[in-house]
């Protein structure tokens, strides 16, 4: 029966069972495959994440080698691909395979579930003093939901006409009709199945993370007191739980229409000289209920990497996180704006003007906490003690991607200026900046921060380094490019541009383009090696490798059941008192009682406790009368 029994240490209460000691019988089946264990599922949700994204970019290389050299023959490509690169040359229905199947991973299984995933199942238990999830069941079964839906997703390489094609929004009526083309046929249905089982995957794992937010903090940890990564994942979860079952929505009538002859999205269709009997639907309705997905799935995919690079430049800084609160309330408003600002997707779908007015000024209303975020983390690094870890480097190098792509955000926010870039490179260089290299940066930056506490080792800074400058540099050139690409008009998922005489002067600048993402791409061997090498022969961590004051540094280095040996940590103070003026080490754990700081404490420490502000006044009066 579970106590709740104060020890003499004021810093741990026991309020739960001690589940080092009593817990069922550990096997390789339930320890490392059917785990319930909290900080096991983060390690799969991360090595499937890793590995789905090495697919996709391996995908990204071969489509951009078309762009690169569209009338070469490339022998490989045959013996790779067999029947979709006849000749050596990439099918053209293939290579908008390859683009569909790039974009679906990356922005579901790599940035969704392989981001939140590892850090919502690794730190929120360590974080908040919980001994697991609050159903450890539910969170097995949403990683094994999450990689049967990749298994699916990967097996439609293996069907006869190939994987799904439409671009990853999937619009109708090429997802719709079965006969429209290759991508259409069995790899579409394939693709709408795995994402069912996406959803479902996410919504447990949500459902999961705001119970145990909500109902299992530790003895003193108020919302207050939680790091900024707790209130990320907490917000994103509710974001994915309101949202996700929208997208389920529309794939069903998706299904409905593809296979029993409904009418939900189609309308007035010539399929090869044939009129179709389909009349009353719109594909217009598939956009609304993709985007209501779709924008909030922005902000599910960049603010847990906007939690995890706070933390990581406060610990790196020495310095308390620049306006704790009012990164918070960012994190809010960007929660509650992100369901009203869909329609931006929209403006060439001929939406009345008002309306497209409306969803403009919502777009650029939701800038302003995001705006508040980068001028809080330029606060955070000023003149601060930095420690220029690789963790920080990818940290900083997230707040680059963020400015720089979200600054062409205002570009295509405006509805007079998108009706002109909708659909270009200009887009696509847009997210790519400010979603996919800022939320990649940002998972990157967790990895390197909090390997030590998946793994117990560390993993090497020089190749660290070397991965960060690659990257970095690969990222930037190629996606800015891009933006002049689009502003000139090249518009987005076309095979080859040999064809337009206005865009052949464009085929240098794609072939400079594709050769910065193969280094891009190599750089990411450096990492590779160094994660799989350092799992097993990295340096060894102490159990506080950062001087962090957050509580999953208080838990043993190896990993034991129940995370904590005996009693749960008590929480007195938040998360980022570093470099407190007083005190004699540049950081205050969290577990650290303000009877032990007298000479640091401050009068807003003690906010709503009486007693502790009784306590510092009485030790005040008593120095002052030392010191007379």
């Amino acid at each position: 029966m579970a106590t709740a029994l104060i020890v003499n240490n004021p810093q741990v209460v026991h309020t739960h069972e001690d589940h080092s000691e009593h817990h069922h019988k550990e096997t390789f089946l339930n320890t490392y495959i059917f785990s319930q264990d909290h900080k096991m599922i983060a390690k799969q949700f991360l090595i499937t994440g890793i590995i789905m994204g090495v697919i996709a970019m391996i995908l990204s290389v071969l489509f951009r080698i078309q762009l690169a050299y569209p009338n070469t023959a490339f022998p490989f490509l045959q013996t790779l691909l067999g029947r979709f690169a006849p000749e050596g040359r990439l099918d053209p229905n293939f290579y908008l395979s390859l683009v569909t199947i790039h974009g679906t991973i990356m922005v579901f299984f790599v940035l969704t579930a392989g981001l939140s995933g590892t850090f919502s199942n690794l730190l929120i238990p360590l974080q908040l003093g919980a001994r697991d999830m609050a159903s450890p069941f539910l969170n097995m079964l949403s990683y094994w939901f999450f990689f049967t839906a990749c298994v699916i997703m990967l097996s439609s390489f293996l069907v006869q006409k190939g994987p799904a094609g439409g671009g990853w929004t999937i619009y109708p009526p090429l997802s719709a009709l079965p006969k429209a083309m290759p991508g259409s046929e069995m790899g579409m249905t394939l693709w709408l199945a795995s994402m069912v089982l996406f959803v479902a995957s996410q919504l447990m794992g949500g459902i999961n993370y705001i119970s145990t937010i909500l109902n299992m903090r530790t003895k003193g940890m108020d919302l207050w007191k939680m790091p900024l990564t707790i209130w990320a994942f907490f917000l994103t979860a509710i974001l994915g739980v309101l949202s996700f079952p929208v997208l389920v929505a529309g794939v069903v009538l998706l299904i409905f229409d593809r296979s029993m002859g409904t009418s939900f999205y189609l309308s007035d269709i010539v399929l090869n000289g044939t009129v179709l009997p389909n009349e009353g639907g719109s594909p217009i309705l598939f956009e609304h209920l993709f985007w209501f997905l779709g924008h909030p799935e922005v902000y599910i995919v960049i603010m847990p990497a906007m939690g995890i690079a706070s933390e990581v430049m406060a610990v790196n800084s020495r310095k308390p996180i620049f306006g704790y609160h009012a990164m918070v309330y960012s994190l809010i408003g960007i929660t509650v704006l992100s369901f009203i600002v869909w329609g931006h997707h929209m403006f060439v779908t001929g939406m009345n003007p008002f309306i497209g007015g409306v969803f403009m000024i919502t777009t650029l209303i939701i800038a302003v906490p995001s705006a508040v975020k980068t001028f809080n983390w330029l606060a955070t690094l000023w003149r601060g003690n930095i420690r220029f870890t690789p963790a920080m480097m990818f940290a900083i190098g997230l707040v680059s991607f963020f400015i720089s792509g979200g600054l062409t955000g205002i570009f295509l926010g405006n509805a007079a200026l998108d009706i002109n870039l909708h659909d270009t490179y200009f887009v696509v260089a847009h997210f790519h900046l400010v979603m996919g290299s800022a939320a990649i940066f940002g998972m990157l930056a967790g990895i390197y921060h909090w390997f030590p506490k998946l793994f117990g080792r560390l993993m090497d800074d020089k190749l660290g380094y070397l991965h960060f400058w690659l990257t970095f540099t690969g990222a930037y050139l190629v996606f800015f490019p891009m933006h002049f690409m689009g502003l000139d008009g090249v518009p987005r998922r076309y095979y080859a541009f040999t064809e337009f005489e206005s865009m052949k002067q464009w085929l240098s600048v794609n072939t400079f383009i594709t050769w910065a993402a193969i280094m891009s791409a190599l750089a990411q061997v450096a990492f590779l090696f160094n994660f799989f090498y350092s799992i097993f022969y990295g340096k060894k961590a102490t159990q506080n490798p950062w001087n962090a004051n957050t509580l999953e540094w208080t838990t043993p280095i190896e990993r034991i059941h129940g995370n904590w040996p005996g009693e749960i940590p008590t929480v007195y103070r938040w998360s980022y008192d570093y470099s407190k003026p007083g005190h004699d080490q540049d950081f205050i754990p969290q577990t650290t009682p303000f009877s032990q700081t007298m000479t640091s404490n401050l009068p807003h420490d003690f906010e709503d406790d009486p007693d502790v502000e009784k306590l510092q006044t009485e030790w005040l009066k008593q120095n002052s009368q030392e010191v007379k």
